[in-house]
């Protein structure tokens, strides 16, 4: 199966965002320069799939609202469906071209979702995305023309294509994937439900098929299976707008607090002379433990100087790692204790908690990741997922409201 990039699976976003969409009603009278008649004709074709017969119609209605941001949003959409039906490579990436600078007009107009910020990052400014779906290139043309049938509104066609895809290369994911979205779109959420789950069988570290099968969960009000969904996405891919858009949905339905425990962990920078410095925000209280942010500074020191060559010889340039992170909050518990305050500082105490519990990893890989720290991951997540779920489930969450 080929390595699945990353930027190729936003692309197909156009379809899952037309799962959710309510359908408007055509006006059949409506006056061809009418921004508000165009809209609602616009609309409909999007509900419908026809993204290309829609395009036209999102082109006149940019040049009449200039401002209406979701005028750009759906301009965009239509323009990765005509991207799909593209015989010529260099239109295809033109076509991404524009429907990356749509997006990001509708974002400066006020589109402020992490869908849309998670579609802009998933866009190649160059429109370029890489690998297809297989290495079969029998299996590679099916997905291809599914895609084209797909984006045309003709769903069967496009399921017989993906299937057939599916035949030829068992381990196709985005064969699954997209079956699953036909079903999603023709309104059989069980059936839906069934292909997403084949997808995630074939790769359970793509975000993509938990979320998808999270929607018709949520619209049958089955909130604690979505969430459970929704979590697995998250984890598997913390680093994706799309996989974190999941949650905020969830939480923002069910009116639940979703955020991360507040650590205020010191800012190490390396001055001019290579050395480390930093400033340790002390708490009002002076017998809180809170000086043993020392020890986080100097155990960081310590791995910057000797011991990250010495855990990771193969590594040729030291980088943050969550090793490192973990040592030093460690660190800080550990002399926080040696103090014996009278009474322990209130994020000192929550570190020792998630500590005991297992999951002090997990908050630094989901709640406080920088780029050196967020390449432990996937190792992390091999072989401790019950770990992020669980920190997830009872940190992340906090409650209803």
């Amino acid at each position: 199966m080929a390595k699945l990039a990353k930027n190729a699976r936003f692309l197909f976003l156009t379809k899952v965002l037309f799962v959710v969409i309510l359908s408007l009603q055509l006006n059949a009278f409506a006056q061809k320069d009418d921004p508000a008649a165009l809209k609602v004709q616009a609309k409909t074709l999007i509900d419908a799939q026809k993204f290309t017969e829609a395009l036209p119609l999102y082109e006149k209605l940019t040049q009449l609202t200039p401002n209406d941001s979701e005028a750009h949003f759906y301009m965009g959409f239509s323009l990765l469906g005509q991207a799909l039906i593209s015989a010529d490579s260099e239109e295809k990436m033109q076509l991404r071209v524009r429907a990356r600078n749509e997006y990001m007009r509708a974002q400066q107009l006020g589109n402020d979702s992490e869908l849309l910020k998670g579609l802009i990052e998933g866009l190649p400014p160059d429109g370029r995305l890489g690998v297809g779906y297989s290495d079969n290139l029998r299996a590679n043309k099916l997905m291809e023309k599914g895609e084209a049938s797909f984006a045309t509104g003709k769903l069967d066609e496009a399921l017989a294509h993906y299937q057939n895809a599916l035949k030829i290369d068992p381990l196709c994911y985005h064969a699954a994937l997209f079956s699953g979205d036909v079903y999603t779109q023709q309104n059989k959420p069980d059936d839906a439900g069934i292909w997403y789950q084949r997808a995630i069988k074939i790769n359970p570290y793509i975000e993509t098929a938990y979320r998808y099968s999270a929607t018709p969960l949520m619209k049958q009000g089955k909130y604690n299976q979505a969430r459970d969904l929704y979590i697995e996405a998250f984890i598997v891919e913390p680093y994706s707008r799309l996989a974190v858009s999941g949650i905020i949905q969830w939480a923002q339905i069910t009116k639940t607090q979703v955020g991360h425990p507040k650590i205020d962990i010191p800012e190490i920078k390396s001055g001019t002379d290579g050395k480390a410095n930093s400033t340790i925000n002390l708490s009002p209280k002076a017998n809180d433990g809170s000086l043993a942010w020392a020890s986080y500074i100097s155990t960081r020191e310590m791995w910057r100087q000797a011991k990250f060559a010495k855990q990771f010889p193969k590594e040729k340039a030291y980088r943050h790692t969550l090793w490192e992170e973990a040592d030093a909050l460690r660190s800080v518990v550990s002399s926080a204790k040696a103090f014996k305050p009278k009474m322990l500082n209130d994020q000192i105490t929550m570190l020792a908690k998630m500590d005991q519990d297992g999951v002090l990893e997990a908050f630094i890989l989901m709640a406080i990741p920088d780029q050196g720290i967020a390449q432990d991951h996937q190792g992390y997540l091999l072989g401790h997922r019950d770990k992020l779920r669980q920190y997830v489930l009872n940190y992340m969450i906090v409650g209803q409201k």
